[in-house]
């Protein structure tokens, strides 16, 4: 069988723990081979964002151009995308592409802000993400923080909330949203709504009590991309969070950084020696 060509847009992390790093890493794990086209380059670390630089936004287009003119990409994961120009860029070539047939399985993880709680977005952003990026998912997987904005609502702060907010978010114009209760901190177990075509569906998974959670959306994101090719999008859901449960309890085998340190990625792959 071929392996699945992925493709990422999104930020960087020089510590490897988060965005077109964690991707690459996720992609690889899940036995697709990984591609990236950056939308800003990042200066962060465990412990927090210092600074980022958005790319020209053309210059944006013109690598998911690059990539595309030359391999077959199966699934498409959108990131970090900085700012309203970048977004709409990216919304342009995705479209032109769906018109080929291409770019037919699109994952929108809408980063907004960095586990240290430091924005990666511009203001004028959100409405450029939500307009243009939103409506050409096939699924979205905004956190709770991100999805109150997209819905320009209040946080949830109880999971009586979170199934309105779902079906709220694929009202946006996306296939799929999953919604992540990561964090509702008060709850003894995390829970993440699927909305879709056919209702409702609910995932539950016992909370890990570790700092090692940076990159966790965009590692969860990842793998949905790379599992996509082959399954069905709750099949995908599924299957993305239990490697990535993995990854958080296999994580204290990594010694990385001062602050949230990163997942362990290749938890099934690496020896334990």
């Amino acid at each position: 069988m071929t392996i699945k060509n992925v493709l990422s847009i999104a930020g960087t992390d020089p510590t490897g723990g988060a965005g077109i790093h964690a991707d690459l890493k996720a992609f690889s794990a899940r036995g697709t081979y990984g591609m990236a086209a950056i939308t800003a380059v990042v200066a962060q670390n465990t412990r927090g964002v210092r600074s980022f630089m958005p790319l020209d936004p053309s210059f944006v287009g013109e690598q998911i151009d690059a990539v595309f003119d030359d391999v077959r990409v199966d699934a498409v994961k959108i990131g970090m995308v900085a700012n309203a120009a970048i977004a709409e860029v990216i919304a342009e070539v995705i479209a032109e592409r769906l018109q080929y047939h291409e770019a037919e399985t699109v994952v929108l993880d809408p980063v907004m802000v960095a586990k240290s709680g430091d924005r990666l977005l511009d203001d004028d952003a959100v409405a450029a993400i939500r307009d243009t990026l939103v409506p050409l998912a096939t699924i979205i997987t905004p956190n709770l923080p991100e999805a109150a904005v997209l819905l320009d609502t209040t946080d949830v702060t109880r999971l009586g909330q979170m199934e309105d907010q779902a079906t709220g978010l694929r009202g946006l114009g996306c296939q799929w949203a999953l919604l992540k209760g990561g964090h509702l901190t008060n709850e003894t177990v995390s829970v993440d709504y699927l909305a879709g075509p056919d209702g409702i569906s609910t995932y539950t998974s016992p909370r890990i009590e570790t700092l090692n959670d940076h990159g966790t959306g965009c590692t969860l994101s990842s793998a949905i991309t790379a599992l996509l090719p082959d399954h069905t999008v709750p099949e995908s859901v599924e299957r993305a969070k239990t490697y990535l449960h993995g990854a958080l309890v296999a994580s204290d085998r990594l010694d990385v950084g001062q602050g949230h340190g990163p997942l362990h990625h290749f938890h099934q792959l690496w020896p334990r020696g």
